[in-house]
């Protein structure tokens, strides 16, 4: 009767249709764990969720109260969150 958010998870295309993971997958299924307050799963399903966040929320806080410096630290904190995604992905596919 009730449906969780669970429910809603939209499958992997690459996966579904090459048979291989993308760099976003585990993505959707490690915010579930966030929400749900399991951060180390979350964490172990997508590491870079969390440096994903810290940038969504530094992105958000700029909008509204403009930095000084703010156009670099966006683009440190993408590429280094853009690195944890690609060093966890190799990992992921040579495991």
């Amino acid at each position: 009767m009730f449906l969780s958010i669970e429910d809603y998870m939209l499958p992997c295309f690459s996966k579904t249709f090459f048979g291989f993971d993308c760099l976003g997958c585990g993505l959707q299924r490690s915010f579930v764990f966030l929400i749900h307050g399991e951060f180390w799963s979350a964490f172990k399903m997508y590491p870079a969720i969390f440096t994903m966040l810290i940038l969504a929320v530094f992105i958000l806080i700029n909008f509204f109260k403009k930095f000084k410096q703010s156009n670099k630290i966006i683009t440190r904190l993408a590429y280094f969150n853009l690195s944890i995604i690609i060093i966890n992905y190799l990992i992921k596919i040579n495991l």
